[in-house]
């Protein structure tokens, strides 16, 4: 890979990891455009590694609280009263949500690299989730606006069930990439009656250790194959750029759901599923 498109693809990821948009879809069709196999494992780590750019964006920016919850949780281990600090739950909840994707993601690793990567399956992914995050986005508070974003559920209130639900959702964005592990945990969040602010910093949270892990396997099993299909210098490059523009993307998007719903995400979905669809259809690219 060269390294024009090694920027191209770090900005794709970048601005599209925490955007309940698909970053995977993203990265799928840019790579088809740019005439790379998206079948190979080589490509399909280089997707996950260079995810760990966009992840470590999340840790830099959240760097304050996720020492906060940290510390709280290692406090509550060791004394009882500690335990009623929410963030000792929050610890709790991100632990406990993070499993099912991990169980999700090594009991379906062939298909989830190989069939579930096919465009079919994302377009239709993207078109069909949008809806329930439609749904989702009118159950979870009212009319959009920087008031209403207050009456929902806050960041003190995730309880263990809350967060093992998100951690459910989520576990279907590596099975269907055009459903959006954002879109899966904002979703969730919000149908839990959670503000948006909240639903989303959760997506964040709840993304991190997923992702962190997801993108360290990828590098360790499949780092051979990366050497060979991509380089590791293209690989490092992206990981950087995507992490650069990760961190610019969860400013813009946590100040967005401040005071807006997600129906311009929604139409966007909407229309890039169509688009897939056909330029596949039609021969373009190849699904």
């Amino acid at each position: 890979m060269n390294w024009l498109h090694a920027v191209i693809l770090g900005i794709v990821e970048g601005i599209t990891e925490f955007l309940p948009v698909s970053s995977t879809g993203h990265l799928n069709i840019v790579e088809k455009l740019l005439h790379y196999n998206i079948d190979s494992v080589g490509m399909t780590a280089f997707t996950a590694v260079i995810q760990v750019g966009a992840i470590l964006a999340a840790v830099v920016y959240f760097w304050g609280d996720i020492v906060r919850i940290v510390t709280a949780w290692f406090k509550g281990l060791a004394n009882a009263e500690a335990r009623t600090d929410p963030d000792y739950t929050l610890g709790w909840g991100i632990i406990l949500g993070s499993i099912p994707v991990a169980v999700i993601g090594l009991l379906f690793k062939d298909f989830i690299e190989v069939t579930a990567r096919s465009l079919w399956v994302i377009a239709g992914a993207l078109i069909l989730w949008s809806a329930v995050m439609w749904l989702a986005d009118r159950r979870s508070d009212g009319p959009a606006g920087a008031a209403h974003t207050s009456t929902g559920k806050g960041m003190r209130e995730v309880s263990l069930k809350d967060a093992l639900i998100i951690g459910t959702f989520q576990a279907l964005a590596p099975v269907f990439p055009g459903i959006s592990r954002s879109g899966a945990t904002i979703s969730a969040g919000l149908f839990l009656r959670f503000d948006r602010v909240t639903a989303t910093r959760l997506s964040f949270f709840m993304g991190i250790p997923a992702l962190l892990a997801a993108g360290a396997l990828e590098a360790v099993t499949a780092a051979g194959d990366i050497s060979e299909t991509v380089g590791w210098t293209a690989t490092l490059i992206a990981t950087v750029v995507s992490g650069l523009v990760a961190y610019a993307t969860i400013a813009w998007l946590l100040r967005f759901v401040s005071s807006n719903k997600f129906t311009g995400f929604l139409v966007y979905r909407v229309l890039l599923g169509l688009l897939i669809i056909v330029l596949v259809g039609t021969g373009t690219i190849a699904a």
